[in-house]
């Protein structure tokens, strides 16, 4: 008798084709959705020379975390454009930008919610231990399938990878908050809303913004691997330099990465703080 087997493949695969001829409407809706705010994004940065887009974002980043982080800012812009990769790096900034607050927004209520209950984190807590090990490259199939190729599973992707390590940080915040605190503010007749937003978020700023700062390395290491679907982008070109066997186009598109990875961190982790500020 043959042993039997059982494989993931055979079960996920044909729920997945069931799901793109059912709900073809559905997926195509969020295809477009996407597409509509990717392509605006990229238009907009792509609208003006780059001198003057780096001057802006530049000054964006000036507002938000100080000069150094602006002039970091329009330094590691400009030196991208003499790359010769400022079209892929700006079309990698709306898909890393658009991810990163996504994750954020799915992440943090997430977090939060499992935070408040035992019986939630226990169930949650093998769902994430596999997110995080699953080999980034398997989260861009099911979504090639139902959005086919292009930038949208990229993107999709992107997000769900980096939901995880923002939940699981959330949880760890919200854990970290002396409860002290929370008595205090309960003792003064605050409601729990008050006490989310003017006690444990502030109190959990920290460990939120290493959240942050994974969402945004995770999502520029998943947007290398989704330029092998065409999501187009610095992944793109670090495709084409590999199947090409151009060294000079890897080392000039990973630059690139690595100055986009260090603006952007610098850069959210100065606005978040007056974020927060600004809510209370």
């Amino acid at each position: 008798m043959d042993n039997i087997q059982l494989s993931p493949g055979s079960v996920v695969g044909p729920a997945l084709s069931w799901l793109n001829v059912n709900y073809h409407n559905v997926f195509s809706a969020i295809a477009t959705f996407f597409d509509f705010w990717v392509g605006g994004i990229v238009y907009v940065l792509l609208a003006a020379p780059a001198p003057i887009v780096a001057a802006a974002l530049g000054f964006v980043a000036l507002v938000l975390s100080g000069w150094r982080i602006g002039v970091l800012t329009v330094a590691g812009l400009l030196f991208c454009d003499v790359l010769g990769m400022w079209t892929s790096t700006m079309e990698t900034v709306a898909l890393v930008v658009l991810a990163v607050i996504f994750s954020i927004v799915i992440g943090i209520p997430i977090g939060i919610l499992l935070s408040r209950t035992e019986r939630l984190r226990s169930v949650s807590r093998p769902v994430l231990d596999m997110m995080q090990t699953l080999p980034p490259w398997v989260y861009l199939v099911p979504a090639v399938i139902l959005f086919g190729l292009g930038t949208v599973p990229a993107l999709i992707s992107t997000i769900i990878y980096g939901i995880a390590p923002m939940v699981r940080l959330t949880i760890l915040a919200m854990a970290q908050i002396p409860h002290e605190r929370i008595e205090l503010g309960a003792a003064i007749g605050a409601k729990k809303l008050e006490i989310l937003w003017k006690i444990e978020l502030p109190s959990a700023l920290p460990t939120l913004l290493v959240g942050v700062n994974q969402c945004i390395l995770l999502s520029l290491a998943m947007v290398v691997l989704a330029g092998l679907v065409g999501a187009g982008g610095l992944g793109a070109e670090v495709t084409r330099g590999l199947t090409r066997m151009e060294f000079g186009l890897g080392v000039r598109a990973s630059l690139a990465i690595v100055i986009l990875a260090i603006v952007m961190d610098r850069a959210f982790r100065g606005a978040m703080p007056d974020v927060c500020i600004s809510k209370n």
